[in-house]
């Protein structure tokens, strides 16, 4: 096979080791060296200085875990050019398992090109990742820590979610902390509602009266500090965000136009994509590598499973709640595309659809600097009147209609 790289190395890299391989390549003839290092920073600094030794500018390794980031950041940091190869792509031959032989394994496969190499946004990019993924996981933690208040008030017998749509918004809240502090009147903790709830104060008197206990009181003070504390976390990380986006405000604006997409969804999306759509080929490029398209899987002419893979959980996420907010809108083009695909497939795919079609969109908006274009809930029906004229005929004939139709007069 063709060589395509004379120098390179292969590193198979794990918690407390990497396993590195130099192949060089000179009159045809090939040599191999092995080494093992550490992976603290200075271990990682002396693999650097090894391969400029030996004059060694490629540097393929693959995805493991976290462990993979901090030898990528310390290369990269020296100049090295470092293709990041997909785990499941590199199997070696099942019976020869070693680290060694996974480093030749990956540096045999870069020196002919046969590695693929996976999407590394920039440092900067990166950055904001963590920062979106840890609000989303704060945000999980969030929603958490309000189903088990709910449980506590439930076990004493308050059914303040029974008559409240959100048990803890500014009502309940007051309400809670009446709790807490020691107030068991019903009427009282009734008159601490807001809003529109005033309207319900009746039931709520009825819902209030229940039976909270001193260990009920140690219970919730717990989970309601830690409820206080997780949102005061989630504020901070996102004026940390807001602060980092001020350079890709004009992208957050741009995303933000697409229904159903508020600022947290146009950070979650800068965050794993980036801004440079140049790296993707294409839209279906971006959807494979996203994994928000249908998986191929087809032998002897027959499909056998379309199951889509995993790809960037992070991205999928906020793509589909995305899509689950368009599903609740009327009179866009999203939702009327929700709504045709739902009614054959059902919600999950349809919203797997939407997704697709959001990620689709925000990859055209970014990559010309364009904004959103409207077009339409009735888009579907515009491209085949005919077809659609038809059809609503024949669905009124079979219901016993002699049907007859006259365009309405255009009024200039």
């Amino acid at each position: 096979m063709r060589i395509l790289f004379e120098r390179c190395c292969g590193l198979d890299i794990h918690k407390v080791s990497i396993a590195a391989c130099v192949v060089i390549t000179r009159d045809g003839k090939t040599e191999e060296e092995t080494r093992r290092f550490g992976m603290m920073t200075a271990d990682l600094l002396e693999l650097a200085a090894w391969l400029k030794a030996r004059g060694i500018q490629h540097v393929a390794m693959e995805s493991t875990g976290v462990y993979w980031k901090p030898v990528w950041n310390i290369l990269e940091a020296e100049g090295f050019d470092l293709p990041l190869a997909n785990a499941q792509e590199v199997k070696i031959v099942p019976g020869r398992k070693t680290d060694q032989k996974d480093s030749q394994w990956i540096a045999d496969l870069h020196q002919h090109g046969l590695l693929r190499k996976s999407f590394v946004p920039p440092r900067q990019v990166r950055d904001l990742r963590d920062l979106t993924r840890t609000r989303a996981t704060l945000a999980q933690d969030h929603s958490s820590i309000c189903n088990r208040i709910q449980k506590v008030l439930e076990d004493a017998n308050i059914k303040l979610a029974s008559v409240a749509t959100d048990a803890l918004g500014a009502s309940g809240r007051a309400m809670l902390e009446a709790i807490l502090s020691g107030e068991q009147d019903s009427a009282r903790l009734a008159e601490l509602s807001k809003g529109l709830l005033r309207n319900k104060i009746p039931e709520l008197k009825l819902a209030l009266e229940g039976r909270v206990t001193e260990h009920h009181r140690f219970l919730l003070r717990q989970l309601y500090d830690h409820l206080l504390f997780t949102e005061s976390k989630m504020e901070q990380i996102e004026e940390e965000i807001e602060r980092r986006m001020r350079s890709f405000q004009d992208e957050v604006v741009r995303l933000c136009t697409i229904p159903g997409v508020d600022r947290v969804t146009a950070w979650g999306l800068l965050a794993e994509i980036g801004l440079n759509m140049d790296q993707f080929p294409s839209s279906a490029h971006l959807a494979s590598w996203a994994c928000l398209c249908p998986g191929n899987f087809e032998s002897a002419g027959k499909r056998l499973s379309g199951k889509m893979r995993k790809g960037n959980v992070s991205l999928r996420r906020c793509l589909s709640q995305a899509a689950w907010a368009i599903s609740m809108m009327k009179n866009n083009y999203l939702s009327a595309l929700y709504r045709r695909i739902a009614a054959r497939r059902g919600a999950k795919r349809a919203v797997m659809a939407v997704a697709h079609a959001l990620l689709v969109i925000a990859f055209h908006m970014l990559k010309r600097k364009e904004n959103y274009h409207e077009l339409g809930a009735d888009h579907f029906d515009r491209i085949d009147i005919t077809r659609v004229r038809r059809s609503l005929v024949r669905r009124l004939e079979r219901l016993g209609h002699r049907v007859t139709l006259e365009p309405l007069a255009q009024t200039v």
